[in-house]
């Protein structure tokens, strides 16, 4: 806590703030869909001990979330063997032993998902067990539509690139495909399920297509996208040999999927040579991304057609026969299977998780408490951190003024830290900063935007984005 920022954090028991929203009514629906996985889990569950712990671990579940409901004091975690719990144990001394309900809303949160992990630890047989997989890809079924446009998309794209030595032609379409890649990218994250739990099959199309994307680049209310592609030209320019982006990684599914295609279209481009992906450790926040959701896509898209044409229990209940793709999509499909595993296999694409990810600080604590990684992301020409969390973390979850400027606001990954960042983040919380002066009140003044209650409601939607980046490295 001694590293964060001094301005005041947004906390649970602010009315006017999404964070008053999240512990009584989103928190109690997520726990419940945990329940709910376990509980089925271990009735198709064959060894009697697994069962046995299955049954204690859905009973751990059931008590935290009456806690929760009833504004318990947040008890100290059980020590799981993990380096991480002493961190969490002293910051909840620190805050006092406060209760659910008025608690700093990024410690609460991540404590949340913590101390759901420490009941997969401490078992024999769930160790490895994440209670939100079968979910994850589920979406990422019923994003079929927009995976497959984008995979012709980027098939067609990569074909150019290989095709086309003319450097002048090369150069006039290389930002333009730069910014689209990422406003992908950015717009990726409308899948995320800890904010979206009631969306229908129909629901999910809507968010995902290209013409959902054009329609929503009027909504990115800050914009450094061009600065960021001119850092990474000027490295390609200039025949910098080594040239590394980082991708510090959001939701699983979707859009992990559109990551991976950002990373390919980098690699390929040849504006970047590595590209390292960082995921958690731990089941996260729902939908965030663990090592064996990236290992699940591949295995998805190495065979497409029996991955979209197996009836899922959705469809099932639904008495729904998913279409079979057509020899095109699946070839389509293929290649982005043999593409991104050769690059895994060459080295190109790394993965990298950190328990530093899933700590319940903000990132302004990185160069004091993880400085290895600190330096490790210095060699990178450029940090983009994914989706809403990633942002408040960056920004200290703290009640800024939003015109503050982006580099103050992140604190000591800003101007002189070594670290260029751009944050990709659809607006998912009240926090927000490097607004131009008068732009917050004009929003909250829109349809649902807040108006005069006090709260900044038109950033908890997922409806604006920002796109914003600061040079680390710049003199």
């Amino acid at each position: 806590m001694e590293y964060d920022t001094k301005t005041p954090l947004y906390k649970t028991s602010d009315q006017t703030s999404f964070a008053y929203i999240s512990a009584r009514d989103r928190w109690p629906v997520i726990i419940t869909g945990a329940i709910d996985d376990v509980h089925r889990a271990t009735g198709d569950a064959k060894d009697e001990e697994k069962r046995r712990e299955g049954k204690r671990i859905v009973e751990g579940l059931g008590k935290l979330k009456y806690e929760l409901q009833h504004d318990r004091r947040i008890p100290p975690l059980v020590d799981d063997g993990k380096p991480d719990v002493a961190g969490y144990n002293k910051e909840l001394e620190q805050l006092g032993q406060p209760t659910w309900f008025n608690v700093p809303w990024l410690y609460a949160e991540c404590y949340l998902y913590r101390r759901m992990s420490t009941f997969f630890t401490l078992s024999k047989h769930w160790k490895s067990y994440d209670i939100f997989a079968r979910q994850k890809m589920s979406t990422f079924r019923s994003s079929r539509p927009a995976v497959v446009e984008l995979a012709a998309k980027y098939k067609e794209l990569v074909l150019q690139l290989e095709q086309d030595t003319s450097k002048s032609s090369e150069e006039e379409a290389e930002k333009i495909l730069f910014k689209e890649m990422c406003e992908i990218c950015l717009w990726g994250n409308a899948t995320d399920l800890s904010l979206l739990t009631s969306l229908s099959y129909e629901d999910m199309q809507k968010l995902q297509g290209s013409d959902a994307r054009k329609n929503s680049e009027k909504n990115i209310i800050a914009n450094d996208l061009t600065t960021a592609y001119t850092v990474l030209h000027k490295a390609k320019r200039d025949g910098i040999k080594e040239r590394r982006v980082d991708i510090v990684l959001d939701n699983a599914g979707f859009e992990l999927f559109v990551d991976l295609v950002l990373a390919g279209y980098l690699l390929s481009a040849n504006l970047a040579t590595t590209i390292v992906l960082h995921p958690k450790s731990i089941p996260w926040f729902v939908s965030d991304v663990v090592p064996a959701d990236f290992s699940a896509l591949l295995n998805a898209l190495a065979d497409p057609q029996a991955f979209y044409t197996t009836p899922s229990d959705d469809d099932k209940h639904a008495d729904r026969t998913p279409e079979p793709l057509s020899n095109k999509e699946i070839e389509e499909l293929s290649s982005l299977f043999q593409r991104w595993s050769g690059f895994h296999q060459e080295g190109q694409l790394v993965i990298r998780p950190n328990k530093f990810w899933t700590e319940a600080g903000s990132y302004w604590r990185l160069p004091k408490t993880e400085p290895r990684l600190y330096e490790d992301l210095k060699v990178s020409e450029l940090v983009i951190f994914k989706g809403d969390l990633n942002y408040r973390k960056l920004a200290g979850d703290a009640m800024w003024n939003p015109t503050t400027p982006f580099d103050t606001a992140i604190g000591p990954l800003g101007q002189g830290s070594g670290i260029r960042t751009l944050a990709l983040r659809t607006c998912k919380a009240d926090v927000v900063v490097g607004l131009t002066e008068g732009l917050d009140e004009r929003l909250r003044d829109t349809e649902g935007g807040g108006g005069d209650s006090g709260a900044r409601k038109w950033a908890w939607s997922g409806k604006w984005a920002v796109v914003q980046f600061c040079d680390g490295k710049a003199s």
